[in-house]
């Protein structure tokens, strides 16, 4: 996903934002992650890819590395479906890896019908998780999602699986701070009487001490995307790799969880490894 460097400006107001190093609820009595990643509390067994990405082993990134899920693009916009989707779906899913899809939300088109390009494309089924990544469009900024469409695109989400997406997000840009060069912002930012404040957070936000948006500043995260673009010769997060074997680069995410919470949440079997 597209780094959200560049934020800097104070946002709208709203409830007392929280820091991620404190620990929200979802956290308590887990493990810590490993002393080469962050130090909070929760699993750090999760990756998000797209075609972007080269994968030449699945096998190796849920054996070797750990990893027990994975968040896929599947769509962006009204149109755009990411062919590698479909093909690698049966492939992590057969070597033992949570599947997940999400949608890169645009301003070209209306909430409900990128909603009807993500279902598509994804084909979600009950152990899919599903997520929307509401953040700037950093190529074309005047293309960026707006909040109305991304309620839209919840409701029609929910309305049609029963389920609320995730929300991916960093907490500036949810909370209406200018963005970058072009000064890119939210005219109505997310508040906690928005349907985007129902569904959990999935927090993009490369700190040590991540903020938690205004909207979710009760519920914190359940997932936090805390490193991007890891790969072995560059070391997104700190000076150790926190590369995944198995792929050539991948953005890492912690868990609000131990293993067997996971899988409980995202739909799979329980495990204990």
């Amino acid at each position: 996903m597209a780094g959200l460097a560049g934020m800097t400006l104070t946002g709208c107001a709203g409830s007392e934002t929280r820091e991620a190093a404190n620990g929200p609820r979802a956290l308590r009595g887990t493990t810590v992650a490993q002393a080469t990643g962050p130090r909070v509390r929760g699993l750090d067994g999760v990756i998000d890819i797209s075609h972007l990405n080269t994968v030449t082993d699945f096998t190796l990134i849920r054996q070797n590395s750990h990893i027990h899920g994975i968040l896929h693009k599947a769509s962006e916009g009204g149109d755009w479906v990411d062919d590698a989707y479909t093909m690698r779906r049966p492939q992590a899913e057969a070597a033992g890896i949570l599947w997940g899809a999400y949608h890169f939300g645009t301003h070209q088109y209306s909430g409900e019908d990128q909603a009807r390009n993500f279902l598509a494309a994804a084909q979600p089924g009950p152990r899919t998780l599903v997520a929307l990544d509401f953040e700037p469009n950093e190529r074309h900024p005047k293309n960026s999602m707006d909040l109305a469409q991304a309620e839209a695109f919840v409701r029609v989400v929910y309305r049609e699986t029963g389920r609320l997406p995730l929300v991916y997000t960093h907490p500036n840009w949810a909370n209406g701070v200018a963005y970058g060069r072009a000064g890119t912002f939210l005219r109505r930012c997310v508040d906690e009487n928005s349907v985007l404040a129902q569904c959990d957070l999935w927090l993009a936000d490369y700190r040590e001490s991540p903020e938690i948006p205004n909207a979710w500043a009760r519920r914190g995260w359940r997932f936090w995307q805390y490193a991007g673009n890891e790969t072995q010769d560059d070391d997104a997060y700190g000076s150790a790799s926190r590369a995944v074997v198995g792929v050539d680069r991948c953005d890492r995410n912690l868990f609000a969880g131990d293993v067997a919470a996971l899988h409980r949440y995202w739909g799979g079997r329980t495990v204990t490894s």
